[in-house]
């Protein structure tokens, strides 16, 4: 029996590997794949000014509080729209 619904109603997919995937789970796959590589080649120490403190620390790891707040702002922003 023929599929039913249309090409409009599901999201844009590709066949890797012989499995179906979404082209925006790729897109966010390497977007996560360049996001840890460029943390892993910044190792420099940078200081960093917290309001009144200034502490020295490892930019990889700035960056990668940064990617995980961010990362989490999104989930909730994305969590808030899907309920409402």
């Amino acid at each position: 029996m023929a599929d039913k619904t249309s090409s409009a109603d599901r999201p844009a997919s590709v066949t890797v590997g012989g499995r179906e995937m979404r082209i925006r789970t790729i897109a966010f796959l390497i977007l996560g794949v360049l996001a840890v590589w460029f943390i892993a080649v910044n190792t420099a120490s940078v200081q960093i000014r917290l309001w009144i403190p200034t502490v020295t620390l490892p930019l990889w790891l700035v960056l990668l509080v940064t990617l995980l707040v961010g990362a989490a702002l999104g989930w909730l922003l994305a969590r808030r729209r899907a309920r409402g």
